[in-house]
């Protein structure tokens, strides 16, 4: 079964500037309609007497939708020979503010639309100010109604000039204006024979160049519990993968309440049964122990927590009848918690039409409506997120004052410090802290970002030798680098631990978690470590950030293995003088999918360290 590649779209524009009138175009020319539906609507218009407008079509589409008839409750689509296309409607801002945390949070790309006759609305810069703080970087503005400027270029180019320079002000960057007439279809579906001068794409050209995103399945895992069902003696704990990914076995942690379990059982309703889940997906969790979680927490693994934090900085666009006060209780929603919350601080305020601060003579406690706060925001208790630069999803909320959504914001980055969660804590109360050096900082600075390349395979199949030449290469070529080698790392920081199982298992943490600090400090970490069982390497390599960990394999067969051994160790272990050695009297584990494969008794040195060095680049994990 071929998967349909799907783009979720926002159509946006002033009052009157012909929204209505474009989708309904839009889905006639791309012959998404249902049958006989615009014959039908001819018909009404007819026997009414008044002339057939598209924006009935689309009035009625809705109409139907709301009624579970002919389009589907959850979504009004339409499609092209490339893909299908959903559009999530939002006529007003304070639709906006609430598909923040529901429809367009979802949304990829955006369509804005400008009257070429009454030109750039307070609205329209609105609007370019909502898609700046909902994080949609595919824009399109399509200049409409060009048939009541008879087609005029010079309009046409005055309105671009005019937007395309207060978008930029923004953080916005449209991919391309296209001047139509919805009404007639110019430039919509086909080049428009009244615009001659026009050399640039049609609308569905431009949807169809759009990039659908990645799936966000390589960011830390964020999984909201929506709601807890029972069943027998189960519990369900059912949510939306917001991102990330989720197994059975993972071991997670429900945030602000830091409690901690594993997943026994992904679940699924009228879908098949499997062991996994990624960003996206809806599903149910059950877990092997039994503790108390609600709705409003979220999982997440314990490696990469959300902050759990009572003050967040924000950016706050406010749409209230009433001005945003500081000293009044609001209702904070952020995906499924809900909590109550205050102004802590008002940094600055500023006209969302002109971007010009607002300055106020006597009590300035307030945001007021078409203005957005960059403020502090205090909540009455422990609320789990993440800055918007880092994870969108968990990133946005909307502010509700009494039964009404008034307001939306973004989380901004700042110094928080993040809650760590370990099995091995022997106290709740740890946080991580962060410096005032971000990783792209030191990026920038060194060329570079920071990974780890593990070296792991028996005693004498060469891991130390080629991890010191790698390093070697790596420093020639100004990267910043170094080796922790297994022997080094048992004369200090584990020194205390023997060769038992439990030992080695404590011992290949430990190194993980020395790793986790050399990549966050910028550096290529390179470990020699034989590291025998999967589990441990498995380990090493959640700790590590997403898609900086590179198993290497020196794939070496036992008996070359021995005959390198200068140390005389295989001997030794062979006449019962040392227990537990991998490959004689412990076992080891290959890598079932290692990131590099190395044959050493096929491959010189130089030839080991080259292929490491070209997956690497090809990976851009070392800028070239």
């Amino acid at each position: 079964m071929n998967v349909v590649e799907q783009l979720k779209i926002v159509i946006v524009g002033h009052v009157d500037h012909g929204k209505s009138t474009f989708v309904g175009r839009l889905f006639h020319d791309t012959g998404s309609l249902p049958e006989g539906k615009l014959e039908q609507l001819q018909k009404v218009a007819e026997r009414r007497g008044t002339p057939f407008e598209w924006a009935n079509l689309m009035d009625a589409l809705q109409a139907e939708r709301d009624q579970n008839v002919t389009i589907d409750t959850a979504q009004i689509w339409f499609h092209t020979k490339k893909r299908q296309y959903v559009i999530i409607d939002a006529p007003g801002h304070k639709e906006f503010l609430k598909n923040m945390i529901t429809g367009a949070a979802s949304a990829q790309a955006a369509l804005l639309l400008i009257d070429a006759q009454e030109g750039i609305q307070e609205n329209s810069r609105r609007h370019g100010y909502l898609l700046s703080l909902l994080g949609i970087r595919q824009v399109a503005v399509l200049v409409n109604k060009m048939d009541l400027e008879n087609y005029s270029q010079k309009k046409f180019e005055q309105i671009e000039a005019e937007y395309r320079k207060w978008l930029a002000s923004v953080g916005v960057t449209p991919k391309v204006f296209i001047p139509i007439a919805a009404k007639h279809g110019d430039n919509i579906a086909s080049r428009s024979a009244n615009m001659s001068w026009w050399n640039g794409p049609t609308v569905l050209e431009t949807l169809d160049e759009f990039e659908v995103p990645l799936r966000q399945g390589g960011q830390p895992l964020r999984f909201p519990i929506q709601d807890v069902y029972r069943f027998d003696e189960r519990r369900i704990f059912a949510g939306r993968v917001e991102t990330g990914a989720i197994k059975t076995g993972d071991r997670i942690v429900f945030s602000p309440t830091n409690k901690v379990s594993t997943v026994k059982t992904i679940e699924r309703w009228n879908a098949p049964k499997t062991d996994s889940a990624e960003a996206g997906e809806s599903i149910g969790i059950t877990l092997t122990e039994q503790i108390f979680v609600e709705r409003g927490t979220i999982a997440a693994h314990e490696n990469s927590p959300p902050y759990e934090l009572t003050k967040f900085k924000a950016r706050v666009f406010w749409l209230g009848k009433q001005p945003f006060t500081k000293g009044k209780k609001y209702k904070l929603k952020l995906v499924t918690q809900e909590v109550e919350c205050e102004i802590a601080e008002i940094e600055k305020v500023i006209d969302a039409s002109t971007l010009t601060t607002v300055s106020r003579n006597g009590d300035g406690n307030y945001v007021g409506r078409h203005e957005v706060g960059e403020l502090t925001i205090r909540t009455r208790k422990p609320i789990a997120f993440d800055a918007v630069t880092e994870i969108v999803p968990t990133g946005r909320f909307v502010i509700v004052d009494e039964l009404d959504v008034c307001g939306g914001g973004i989380i901004v980055e700042n110094n928080y410090p993040r809650h760590t969660h370990d099995s091995h804590h022997k106290s709740d109360n740890i946080y991580w802290s962060r410096g005032k050096v971000t990783a792209s900082q030191r990026e920038q600075r060194n060329k570079h970002s920071g990974c780890v390349i593990w070296l792991t395979g028996l005693s004498g199949s060469g891991k130390s030798t080629i991890a010191t030449e790698l390093e070697r290469e790596l420093f020639n070529l100004g990267r910043h680098t170094y080796i922790l080698d297994g022997d080094n790392m048992r004369h200090g920081l584990c020194s205390d631990l023997g060769f038992s199982p439990e030992d080695r298992v404590e011992n290949i943490r430990r190194i993980g978690e020395v790793t986790r600090l050399f990549t966050d400090a910028g550096m290529i970490c390179i470990t020699a470590f034989i590291s025998p069982y999967r589990a441990d390497r498995d380990l090493a390599r959640k700790i590590a950030p997403p898609g900086k960990f590179f198993e290497v394999y020196l794939n070496t067969p036992l008996d070359v293995c021995e005959q390198r051994d200068v140390k005389g160790l295989y001997a030794r272990a062979r006449a019962g003088e040392i227990k537990n050695f991998t490959g004689v009297s412990a076992p080891y584990e290959p890598p079932l999918k290692p990131e590099i494969e190395l044959h050493t008794e096929k491959s010189t040195v130089a030839e080991c360290v080259a292929i490491i060095l070209e997956q690497i680049n090809q990976s851009l994990v070392i800028a070239p």
